[in-house]
């Protein structure tokens, strides 16, 4: 049984985390996906660390996360004949997905502009930092970004951490794994307009955008309560945050009265649920400092796990706060298959994250490593373009395109 988007084919015009986490999530659906290298040096995050160093061998695991499942195609776009490479390529395939710094393509004249009369089908996915597609562009559109910019720009690195310290960032790469997902939601509908209309058409995606659109309560608030959120600071709802057991940490998060209730009941604490100073989430909020010693003092006596089943029974959603250790112990996670297996062939066996959906009716995810630089090239250049080796071999004796050893 094929997966769902067997029968696509990808390329993937693409470097760092946003365009191949995109790719990824389509390789993961079944695409075939082949990724643009440059020879000789290939995807900047080949050669960045950390590093898996097995069996003589010395990888990258965020490229080995990023790229699984798909093909290398090392290709020299600088030169006429790598661009009149990657044109017959583009008019073979269904989707380009482009996270290149803006323009580029446009200057090798390589765009979807001048693709699309010979291939109308053709799906073209910009990602950038701040939009390219006609009619939106703004004055940032240009400008190149890393996923550190976006979070600070959209509002988000002003709500994390605390208020007596300077803004935060979130996780590493969180904007560039967002927009990876949003663009190919994004995809996903140009696949199904394109089959009713038979046209393909550009999906722009910006990862300012995508973590505005992240950041919706802070729009929200502003405009229709006039507050200005900031991090550290609840002013509608508590508790609301980490609180500290015997061991470690618990999530909490009380957003009615109704939770409340329960939490006190469980504290058996049931005047606190009529207290002036803890009835309403206003007044809880305004009151943190009041009740946050009172929650800790309980969880005090107990381990992160008889908290969370203690206040779960009770109807009080609550997790751990855990490590990666905890995770991979975790049961849950073995049982819903999340840490899947990719046997690499030089440095062996290697976990990753899997894609977070699981479909009744599709076959599990495929485990293929990722591909060595220009591992296939020729495969590309010989069964599907049709090249000769005659000419393929004058493609590498040229430097326009690498083959694998």
């Amino acid at each position: 049984m094929d997966r769902p988007l067997s029968g696509v084919r990808v390329v993937g015009l693409e470097q760092y985390m946003a365009g191949p986490y995109c790719t990824m999530l389509l390789a993961d659906a079944g695409a075939e996906v082949i990724k643009i290298e440059r020879p000789g040096r290939g995807d900047p995050r080949r050669a960045m660390p950390p590093f898996v160093e097995k069996n003589g061998a010395k990888k990258a695991v965020g490229y080995m996360g990023y790229n699984r499942n798909k093909k290398s195609l090392a290709l020299d776009l600088q030169k006429p004949e790598g661009q009149e490479v990657l044109r017959d390529l583009i008019l073979k395939s269904d989707v380009v997905v482009d996270n290149l710094r803006p323009g580029a393509m446009d200057k090798l004249g390589l765009s979807h502009a001048l693709l699309k009369g010979d291939n109308p089908r053709l799906i073209w996915a910009m990602i950038s930092g701040f939009g390219r597609l006609e009619g939106y562009r703004g004055p940032y559109s240009d400008r190149p970004a890393f996923d550190i910019v976006a979070e600070a720009m959209s509002g988000i690195m002003h709500l994390v951490g605390f208020k007596d310290k300077p803004p935060s960032w979130t996780i590493y790469g969180m904007a560039d794994i967002y927009t990876g997902m949003t663009t190919m939601m994004g995809i996903m509908q140009a696949l199904y307009m394109r089959e009713r209309t038979g046209e393909g058409q550009i999906v722009d995606s910006a990862m300012f955008d995508n973590m505005l659109s992240l950041n919706e309560s802070m729009i929200g608030l502003y405009a229709a309560a006039g507050q200005s959120p900031s991090r550290g600071e609840l002013r509608n709802v508590f508790p609301r945050g980490a609180f500290q057991c015997k061991d470690g940490y618990i999530a909490l998060n009380v957003p009615d009265n109704i939770v409340w209730g329960r939490l006190c009941d469980s504290m058996e604490r049931p005047d606190l649920i009529d207290d002036e100073r803890s009835a309403i989430a206003t007044s809880r909020a305004d009151n943190a400092d009041f009740l946050q010693p009172i929650i800790e003092g309980w969880l005090s006596a107990m381990t992160r796990e008889e908290a969370v089943d203690r206040l779960n029974a009770q109807g009080v959603p609550t997790g751990p706060v855990n490590r990666a250790e905890d995770i991979y112990d975790d049961p849950h996670v073995k049982a819903r298959g999340m840490i899947m297996d990719i046997d690499d062939p030089e440095v062996g066996p290697v976990q990753f994250a899997r894609t977070p959906l699981h479909l009744s009716a599709a076959p599990e995810l495929p485990t293929v490593a990722a591909p060595a630089l220009g591992q296939h090239t020729r495969e590309v250049l010989s069964e599907l373009l049709g090249y000769g080796d005659e000419k393929i071999s004058a493609l590498s004796d040229q430097g326009v395109v690498e083959l694998a050893s």
